[in-house]
């Protein structure tokens, strides 16, 4: 079973097609979906309801408490972490439980963005490099249930950069595998702040982050500039 969990906040926009294309790219495989809402205060909750899926509110603040809380509630072997902003592939099912037989206690797609900007698609070609600074959230996480829980989860104290810190700790345990197809996350962010200025402000936390800065500064910046 792999159990596919989405942390969601005021995510109405596109969660309906978001949710059908996983509908019909799952049927038949044995594969739960699980919604974590983070307070949303929009229509998010009553679409899950509405279209028969589990959705459940996070007791703690923060998506790397939402994603453990899911961990929590769901029932597969495997654990599949998606944003609701990114597609991925049709295969994905298939390109889980065959980086499961290679071995694989974890791993990841490389990414695409949609729409597609020139700078973007640069960004995005360095994704396909097995090295912890291309490692983000939107790349999405599959990861053995005996994994996830030997290395803790994902560290609820970090409000920025729990998708990467994880990825660092679960090569400790295992193999890690970058997977040849991509997941294709909205751009929108981009196209809201500016390619360039969002990708600095990006890269200026990765940096904070690795000079141990600590988070509320971390967050208290990104707010600011975003």
């Amino acid at each position: 079973m792999i159990s596919i969990i989405v942390p969601v906040y005021n995510e109405e926009v596109g969660l309906k097609s978001f949710i059908s294309y996983l509908q019909k790219h799952t049927s038949g495989e044995k594969a739960e979906l699980i919604f974590i809402d983070g307070g949303s205060t929009d229509k998010t909750v009553e679409i899950c309801k509405e279209l028969g899926y589990k959705i459940y509110t996070s007791p703690i603040r923060g998506r790397a408490s939402q994603m453990n809380y899911g961990a929590e509630k769901s029932t597969g072997d495997i654990l599949y972490f998606l944003h609701a902003d990114s597609i991925p592939p049709k295969s994905l099912i298939k390109d889980i439980l065959k980086s499961i037989d290679e071995g694989c206690i974890a791993g990841c797609y490389r990414l695409a963005f949609e729409p597609e900007l020139p700078l973007l698609k640069l960004y995005a070609w360095f994704t396909r490099f097995d090295n912890n600074l291309f490692r983000f959230g939107d790349q999405s996480l599959f990861v053995t249930r005996r994994a996830f829980e030997k290395v803790g989860g994902f560290d609820q104290n970090l409000k920025v950069m729990e998708d990467q810190q994880i990825v660092v700790d679960l090569k400790k345990e295992g193999k890690f595998k970058i997977m040849n197809n991509k997941i294709a996350t909205s751009s929108r962010k981009y196209n809201k702040v500016g390619v360039l200025k969002l990708q600095l402000i990006f890269t200026i936390i990765v940096i904070f982050y690795y000079l141990g800065v600590s988070q509320k500064v971390m967050a208290d910046f990104y707010s600011k500039q975003v």
